[in-house]
């Protein structure tokens, strides 16, 4: 920006109290353009005359009560957060179209994939770890995050290689200490930095290319990958060795992030180990009233779709109530990666699915699989058929279908309960396909009885002809 009128300032904790007070009353005068800061923005004292667009640099890093004090600055204040590894809740808001996203997944030139291994702790692989990054004239992170012992491990690794100079870095060592000890170990004096997860972002040094990281069954899937991602940014090849406690029985979950974690490397990693999370740890506290006020009392998904018909409403838009249909029929209904090989374009066409209201637009959808990629598997097909049933059970005001054994348990919406004259219809003209149960305006259940493979198909015409009943 030199070569434009604008003023720049950094603010956060290694600045001295007297130029912090002087950035901020120049902040509240809008004498500053853009400033560049830690947490130290969020704090009551910093204020703003106009402000226009944030920009979040490791998103992750930052809690919902965090992020909403930044849009508290102004209420229409755009905002652009990035980050390698989107936590499940952001994740989640954005595939569900509360806020927008985009991936990039051109690698840095001449950048290669991290080596990765996942291993019990062996002092002797360590050892040659170590000796390997020496001899080339790298250096060594050494990840251990437990501050009450993390100088009896740096004797430990000292003793693993005595020619090394090792050098410590945690939260507790006051704020110029450690930027003298970062600036000493960027400019190589020394070999090894021992340190606690103080490197997980923010750090670019090159010729740190050997990460060992201990007990990192403690850690989620989102710190392994941003500390993997501190090295190899360089030319050169990185190595990361992600070690948990000999003797050790893993959790489930911490066996399954461990192997996540070794088994996606690359440029795009970070987007499809988020997915991943997302899966192990769910979409996060998404409905807790601390931090989406009441959502709690109706979930997160019907309210995004309750927001968007208030919002038809006062368009003057005719909207009728519904609620989204929730489909366990215990069947693969998905897009393959052998079906279509690049995750960006599985990820569009699981949004154009999220959007899809008609039958036409079902079968407009199935022709460009058709044209694109080729005749469609059986999981695709189901996956089409799904989307007929859901749009069905839409207009007959079905919010579940759950498959148990030979039945189907369909359950309405409180706006379309099975009163005694719809009972009473289903009952004549669908005798023996369709149970109704007593006192229950709420559940139908189903018979199956269908042709090996034909089980979506049977349920959709069982569904057409409860429909053509009622209409």
């Amino acid at each position: 920006m030199a070569a434009y009128p604008i003023k720049i300032e950094l603010l956060s904790r290694f600045q001295t109290s007297q130029k912090q007070k002087e950035i901020i009353r120049d902040l509240k005068q809008g004498l500053v353009d853009i400033v560049i800061g830690t947490h130290r923005l969020l704090q009551n004292d910093v204020g703003f005359k106009t402000l226009g667009l944030i920009i979040i640099d490791e998103e992750q890093k930052f809690g919902v009560i965090q992020k909403k004090k930044f849009r508290e600055f102004h209420h229409t204040v755009d905002v652009l957060s990035l980050t390698a590894t989107p936590i499940p809740r952001s994740l989640y808001m954005a595939l569900t179209g509360v806020s927008e996203m985009s991936i990039i997944t051109s690698p840095p030139e001449e950048r290669q994939n991290v080596q990765t291994q996942v291993i019990e702790y062996n002092q002797e692989i360590i050892k040659k770890a170590i000796y390997r990054e020496l001899e080339r004239e790298g250096q060594i992170f050494y990840l251990h995050n437990r501050i009450e012992t993390i100088y009896r491990v740096t004797e430990r690794v000292q003793q693993l290689v005595p020619e090394a100079n090792i050098i410590i870095a945690h939260g507790r060592i006051s704020s110029g200490k450690l930027e003298t000890i970062m600036n000493d170990f960027l400019s190589k004096k020394y070999d090894i930095l021992v340190c606690t997860t103080i490197i997980e972002s923010g750090i670019d040094m090159p010729n740190v290319n050997t990460l060992i990281v201990e007990n990192s069954e403690q850690f989620g899937l989102a710190d392994l990958y941003q500390l993997r991602g501190r090295v190899g940014r360089g030319k050169r090849q990185g190595y990361a060795y992600f070690c948990f406690r000999r003797g050790k029985m893993l959790t489930e979950e911490a066996q399954k992030r461990l192997q996540v974690i070794r088994q996606f490397e690359g440029s795009g990693a970070g987007f499809r180990i988020a997915l991943q999370d997302l899966q192990i740890r769910g979409a996060g506290n998404l409905l807790g009233k601390e931090q989406h006020g009441h959502i709690v009392a109706v979930g997160f998904t019907f309210y995004t779709q309750l927001l968007s018909e208030e919002i038809k409403k006062l368009k003057g838009e005719k909207v009728t109530p519904s609620f989204p249909v929730n489909l366990d029929l215990k069947v693969e209904a998905r897009l393959p990666q052998s079906y279509i090989p690049y995750l960006e374009q599985r990820f569009a066409i699981y949004a154009q699915i999220g959007k899809i209201k008609t039958e036409r637009e079902v079968w407009e959808l199935k022709e460009e699989l058709r044209d694109r990629y080729g005749p469609l598997p059986h999981q695709v097909r189901n996956l089409l058929d799904c989307l007929r049933i859901k749009l069905i059970a839409k207009e007959l005001g079905i919010v579940s279908l759950a498959k148990k054994e030979d039945k189907i348990w369909l359950c309405f919406s409180p706006f379309h309960l099975l009163t005694a004259e719809r009972k009473k219809m289903i009952e004549e003209k669908l005798f023996g396909q369709i149970t109704t149960l007593p006192f229950d305006e709420k559940n139908l259940i189903l018979k199956v009885r269908y042709e090996e493979g034909k089980f979506l198909i049977y349920l959709r015409q069982i569904l057409q002809k409860y429909k053509n009943v009622l209409s």
